[in-house]
């Protein structure tokens, strides 16, 4: 089975699991009073979460009745600045732990909650036309490697991967995403990047992989929170963006999650 089409099969499980999990009684409002409630749910999100929360949030708009969810994905450096700045939130869910932290220290956003794990990888377009082999290839002159922006969590992973390995990389180019990343090396103008080991997954034959093992010596916790702009819109609200919560770190969520190549959040701390 491929990649896309196991993924696929995860999450409508997952779903199914949720939807069971409302019982027959029909989708509850956001307060539980089981009245449908005309209200939406915007989430911030680290750019690496956009196809499997693009997903969840179906199944969670199929769950209330009357919720549509708004997505907007960025590197988790820019969505917190947005949250600090104000901007219109209701949960922001990072791809580490000090973005987090500087949210929730500004007293925009409360009690985080880690969901997944991620590692970075190195991908090649699919010939590999540089001849990558290892990570120490990476500091090569004739290698145009692409990185995350060193603010941006998959640029501190890099450099922590980089340090641990002794490795200067040859860097021609730092994205403010990891899809930026991605994308720089499909279309030919990159010969190797390093990605999170889901946007490699989610790329299927679009690249290849290269493994190496330095990279495990950066593992980024994903922590979700409600903001604190869903506080201020009222109970209601609060309630809808901690289902939100649920979902992401419950059984159907954590499934999607896994199907879509990220790790537990076991061991992580909040």
């Amino acid at each position: 089975m491929s990649t896309a089409r196991g993924l696929s099969a995860a999450l409508a499980a997952g779903v199914a699991l949720g939807l069971a999990a409302c019982g027959a009684g029909g989708a509850a409002s956001p307060d539980g009073t089981g009245a449908a409630d005309e209200r939406t749910l915007t989430v911030l999100a680290a750019a690496s979460l956009r196809d499997v929360f693009t997903d969840l949030a179906a199944g969670f708009e199929a769950e209330h009745d009357g919720v549509t969810v708004t997505l907007s994905f960025a590197g988790s450096s820019d969505l917190g600045d947005q949250v600090l700045a104000g901007a219109p939130a209701d949960i922001l869910a990072s791809a580490d732990e000090r973005t987090m932290t500087r949210v929730v220290e500004a007293g925009d956003a409360s009690d985080p909650v880690p969901f997944a794990t991620n590692t970075l990888t190195v991908v090649t377009p699919p010939d590999n036309p540089a001849g990558v082999e290892t990570f120490a290839d990476l500091a090569r002159d004739d290698v145009r490697v692409v990185v995350c922006a060193p603010q941006v969590p998959c640029g501190t992973a890099t450099d922590r991967v980089a340090e641990a390995a002794g490795v200067t990389l040859h860097r021609v180019s730092e994205e403010a995403s990891v899809t930026d990343v991605l994308a720089k090396v499909t279309s030919g103008e990159a010969d190797a990047g390093l990605v999170y080991v889901t946007d490699a997954t989610l790329a299927g034959a679009d690249v290849a992989v290269v493994d190496v093992p330095e990279t495990d010596a950066a593992l980024n916790v994903y922590p979700v929170a409600v903001v604190a702009a869903a506080r201020e819109a009222g109970p209601e609200q609060v309630a809808l963006a901690r289902a939100w919560v649920d979902l992401v770190t419950g059984e159907s969520g954590q499934a999607a999650l896994a199907a879509a190549g990220f790790g537990a959040p076991d061991g992580a701390s909040p």
